[in-house]
């Protein structure tokens, strides 16, 4: 992700108004493609943790994801600033797709044959990018394309060696990007001590753009966690066992979305409605970065861990995948609640005694995996009826503030 300058551009036929202000929009159907292809990356890591749930293996998958994702966000925030209607902005983004289609599906060997593979499909998913800015933009492009060029070229040379020197070369993949907006604003003149305004050069997100997006792709991951129930149920026998077990599957994916769509979503887009310029972007990025990141990751490593408890309701789970469960959903948690910590949504407390009771889960599984399923499907219903009375109890408090002052 990376910062737009306001007055590069004022189409009023990208749906900005005259004044630079992006006028409220919905999500093109050729963004949510886009984010279908993306999310093919995820079913792709799923796959890699459903074969090896190892700390080692996690470790890696959310380098890969958080790299990935990083040039997700960057597509997105600027669709966010122009969409893309009009033909030359159409192809470039189909050329980014591509790029990400390709490196999903070199992600399965990306540690060994097809790390280089990998490595110059993400290579042409940055310079895709670095072309569409450049392309409704024209300024500025060096400033962010050479720290995201440059950690491309690291995830490349990462394909080429093995073992401990490959997992650092993505680690320095990571850091590089995060120097994108730095260099980029310093370059830009983006400073907040007087000497240039910050609104100058960042663009302002459109909140309610933005935060559909984003809901959307969550929805879409969602969605591995029922392909997962499906792979997990493929070849056994449909009985009521298996059929109770899928619904108490399902049932937990529910309570994961219900957490995040049941008020979240909405909360968003008041408080980031509520900032504008630079303020706005920042917390853009704090939550819907850094906290989306271990929010979606937290649904892959919960589809990997559901894959195998549904093959094997009845049985003891072993301990990866019994970790995986458990630990998904805490990850999703603890993603959650740094996404209301950035935005100050609250209540907050439910997300961490939450996060904390699932993992006291892991042990049910040594009775079986519907056992751990069950718990975990209790422990999020009991923490969503207490977190929803604890803010109608919020709102009866305040609504009684205000009555007895105008009294």
């Amino acid at each position: 992700m990376t910062a737009t300058p306001a007055h590069a551009e004022s189409e009023t036929a990208d749906g900005r108004a005259a004044g630079g202000q992006a006028a409220p929009r919905r999500v093109t159907t050729l963004e949510l493609f886009f984010d279908l292809v993306f999310v093919f990356t995820v079913t792709q890591l799923t796959v890699l943790l459903a074969d090896d749930l190892s700390f080692a293996q996690v470790g890696r998958v959310l380098l890969i994801f958080a790299v990935l994702y990083w040039m997700y966000g960057a597509y997105a925030y600027l669709t966010n600033q122009v969409p893309p209607e009009n033909l030359a902005r159409r192809v470039v983004l189909m050329m980014g797709m591509f790029g990400f289609l390709t490196c999903a599906l070199a992600i399965p060997k990306v540690f060994s044959v097809d790390g280089v593979a990998f490595g110059l499909a993400f290579l042409l998913v940055t310079a895709v990018h670095s072309a569409l800015y450049a392309l409704i933009h024209r300024k500025y492009v060096l400033s962010f394309a050479v720290p995201n060029l440059a950690a491309a070229g690291c995830v490349t040379a990462a394909g080429a060696v093995k073992g401990g020197a490959a997992d650092l070369l993505w680690l320095a993949a990571v850091l590089l990007q995060q120097l994108a907006p730095i260099v980029s604003s310093r370059i830009s003149g983006d400073y907040e001590d007087g000497r240039a305004p910050v609104t100058e050069n960042v663009g302002d997100l459109d909140p309610a753009h933005f935060v559909e997006r984003h809901g959307l792709l969550l929805i879409i991951v969602f969605g591995e966690s029922v392909v997962a129930i499906g792979a997990g149920a493929a070849g056994i026998r449909l009985d009521w066992g298996l059929a109770g077990g899928i619904a108490l599957a399902l049932a937990l994916a529910v309570t994961l979305w219900w957490t995040y769509f049941g008020h979240d979503e909405s909360a968003a887009e008041h408080a980031l409605a509520a900032v504008s310029g630079i303020r706005r972007f920042r917390l853009g990025m704090r939550a819907y970065y850094y906290s989306f990141v271990p929010m979606l990751l937290g649904i892959a490593i919960l589809a990997a861990g559901l894959k195998k408890a549904v093959g094997h309701l009845g049985e003891e789970l072993p301990a990866s995948a019994a970790v995986a469960l458990a630990g998904g959903v805490a990850v999703f948690l603890l993603g959650d609640l740094c996404f209301r910590l950035s935005l100050r949504i609250s209540p907050m407390f439910f997300r961490s005694v939450g996060a904390a009771a699932v993992l006291a889960t892991i042990p049910l599984a040594g009775a079986s995996a519907a056992a751990e399923l069950l718990g975990l499907t209790v422990v999020m219903v009991l923490m969503l009826v207490a977190e929803d009375g604890a803010r109608r109890r919020q709102r009866r408090g305040t609504s009684s503030h205000g009555e007895s002052i105008t009294h």
